[in-house]
């Protein structure tokens, strides 16, 4: 008889200091045939004995917070869904983490509880989640397998997916149901300070597969929890999926362990610095082409993409031969389209989205328009003075070349590439000559420590710092029912 295997799921990340909620336009939402289409859902099988059912998933860039009446409507359509695929052997989630939802505290666990309840005690649930997820007893109780992300930039997410599936056959073909552990870490560091390309974060996941090697373990997971989340689920930790639950719990505890003892040297990987500083190195540059990452206003980590201050900077100091990409201003894109190529007009360019953003005035020239159909997917390169602008209608990162080449624009030969981001992107870092960080404002600003900081627990580092810790390994309920 196949199997009977169901696959949906919820995936974003939100700054709970953004203003900006995020509604059902600013996701993708995949169903049945196209969710299989998917590239990264493209390794499930079709056949070879398993009846798959593709549900939901609904996946948007970072922001604000999901808007409650988004969230219960994705809710409802995927639970609905799952109900018709009833009965099941299995279930696997494809989740991020770090979701914040207006009015509640752990979305991911309300939304995989809300499973459970419906697929029941005996189907096997796997999660693949977000290294920069968030995670909670009620996720964990939920739960038979869990994997993450072992890279930050994440070049591993079909890797990471396709383990959390292949445990998910495991089980399912052998009859060995795992269970998970996870030992919260009072931890909490941005992405840029622990990077898996420095150390060292470098050094503790390199060690992780060597966990999975132990006797008894499925996958073992350090979790570095999402910093600009204020809720008193931000948290670092290990999870470990395994069927020895004691080998698991102590794990987890190593791991935690190693975490703690690591916090004092997680540092910025790039040069980085306040925005003036970094604009005085890239003046001074004789390489090309300097890269520097606007980090407060990052829309990959939540920030909400619109802020001018870095164009400000620029055209304050006749900076020339400069690339921004790109600030999103719908309005500035219309008045570009009203123009039309090659015109110059007087626009207001920055917060479109936060009246807070900083924002300019500029004559500007229109140096190309880009309109592949909607009209949220416009975008228009402006030059002012010797700074070429790209404008987009809706939040989106420029972290892939051909961002940039799709308006005539080689990343690889400009003077000064500036991108809204944190750690270079997989496609950008190899090119940057050097990477520099701006240290800028924004609702995912580097300074954590001066955060707002109501409802995170405490003690958790950096926030204070004289405190001792112990690991203490927590199973999920689901162990006692086996």
């Amino acid at each position: 008889m196949a199997l009977r295997i169901a696959v949906g799921g919820i995936h974003t990340e939100c700054s709970t200091s953004s203003p900006v909620l995020m509604h059902a336009e600013d996701f993708r939402v995949l169903r049945g045939p196209y969710l299989l289409a998917a590239d990264y859902f493209s390794f499930l099988p079709e056949g070879q004995g398993i009846d798959l059912f593709a549900l939901l998933h609904a996946r948007a860039v970072p922001g604000g917070p999901v808007a409650r009446e988004t969230y219960e409507t994705f809710k409802q359509e995927f639970l609905q869904r799952l109900s018709e695929a009833l009965p099941l052997d299995g279930l696997y989630l494809a989740m991020h983490g770090a979701m914040k939802v207006d009015g509640m505290d752990d979305a991911e666990g309300d939304w995989i509880a809300a499973a459970r309840t419906l697929v029941g005690p005996d189907c096997v649930v796997a999660a693949s989640y977000d290294l920069h997820g968030n995670v909670t007893q009620r996720i964990i109780d939920q739960l038979d397998i869990f994997a993450a992300y072992r890279t930050a930039p994440h070049i591993d997410v079909r890797e990471t997916m396709q383990r959390a599936w292949s445990m998910l056959l495991k089980s399912l073909e052998s009859g060995v149901r795992p269970g998970v552990v996870w030992a919260p870490i009072p931890v909490l560091m941005p992405g840029e300070r622990s990077s898996t390309e420095d150390e060292p974060a470098r050094s503790l996941y390199a060690a992780l597969p060597r966990h999975d090697q132990r006797a008894g373990i499925w996958d073992a997971n350090i979790m570095v929890g999402y910093v600009w989340a204020d809720e008193p689920r931000a948290t670092a930790c290990a999870v470990v999926t395994a069927t020895n639950r004691d080998e698991a719990a102590k794990i987890a505890a190593e791991l935690a362990e190693a975490y703690w003892q690591a916090r004092a040297d997680f540092r910025f990987g790039p040069v980085t610095g306040p925005l003036e500083d970094m604009l005085d190195l890239a003046e001074k540059a004789e390489t090309r082409p300097v890269i520097l990452a606007d980090s407060g206003d990052n829309p990959t980590g939540g920030g909400v993409g619109d802020r001018a201050d870095v164009l400000k900077a620029l055209l304050a100091r006749g900076f020339e031969g400069a690339v921004l990409g790109g600030i999103t201003d719908r309005p500035a894109i219309e008045a570009c389209f009203a123009a039309g190529e090659g015109a110059e007009l007087k626009v207001k360019i920055g917060g479109s989205l936060d009246p807070k953003s900083p924002s300019i005035e500029a004559t500007a020239k229109v140096v190309r328009l880009d309109d592949p159909g909607a009209a949220s997917d416009r975008q228009a390169v402006i030059a002012i003075g010797g700074v070429t602008v790209i404008l987009a209608a809706k939040r989106r990162p420029y972290h892939n070349i051909a961002d940039f080449t799709r308006h005539g624009i080689d990343p690889k030969t400009v003077r000064l590439l500036v991108v809204k981001s944190g750690y270079l992107s997989p496609e950008l870092q190899p090119i940057a000559n050097p990477n520099l960080m701006a240290l800028t404002d924004g609702v995912i600003n580097q300074d954590i420590e001066a955060l707002p900081n109501t409802r995170r627990r405490q003690p958790i580092y950096p926030f204070t710092r004289d405190f001792s810790f112990e690991p203490r390994p927590f199973a999920s309920a689901r162990w006692a029912e086996k």
